[in-house]
């Protein structure tokens, strides 16, 4: 016994006596290989986990890509049926243009009253289309993101400013498709 009155040998675990050499490294071995036990368990554990997690990303992976494969087939399938929907809407007018060209015996008055028929037609389906008149009324503000000024004259409006329309614009969904055509003020 040591000073304090402390065993210097460690003590048996079952009875409380000091184990020999022997039996402390039996214990140590039994000790150890608990806990290398117990970190093969564990590295088990996060093989599988690992695993898990793998199969769940490979999953996730996949159906992204099939999620982007599947956005990207709709956005193919709008567009052809947006034009197809166009095309529909435009029938009509092709209709009615053939048969104003199959009455061959037509007055001038009922020419012009099928034409503008025609046109209103035309005019109605691309509004349903949202395909929009650009025709600004005169003293309008000219306006470069709409307007396309081809020449400027004097006039007793203010500067920079609409005279006439040469030819009319068109927009789609707030897009302009093609510019109107005007004449404008010249500054003074």
């Amino acid at each position: 016994m040591s000073q304090d009155n402390q065993p210097d040998d460690k003590a048996s675990p079952d009875t409380g006596a000091p184990m020999s050499p022997e039996e402390a490294m039996a214990a140590a071995a039994v000790a150890e290989a608990e806990a290398m036990n117990a970190l093969s368990h564990e590295v088990a554990t996060l093989k599988a986990q690992n695993a898990d997690l793998a199969e769940q990303f490979l999953r996730a992976k996949a159906e992204a890509e099939n999620t982007r494969r599947r956005a990207e087939e709709e956005i193919s399938k709008s567009r052809k049926f947006a034009v197809e929907s166009f095309a529909e809407s435009l029938l009509a007018v092709a209709d009615s243009l053939e048969a104003g060209l199959a009455i061959t015996e037509a007055t001038r008055e009922q020419l012009r009253e099928g034409s503008e028929a025609t046109l209103k037609q035309l005019k109605s389906a691309l509004e349903r289309h949202r395909v929009l008149e650009i025709n600004p009324a005169s003293s309008t503000k000219f306006d470069p993101h709409q307007h396309q000024a081809i020449s400027m004259v004097p006039a007793e409006q203010e500067a920079n400013t609409v005279v006439s329309v040469l030819q009319k614009g068109y927009s789609i969904a707030d897009r302009v498709l093609r510019p109107a055509l005007v004449t404008v003020t010249a500054p003074k």
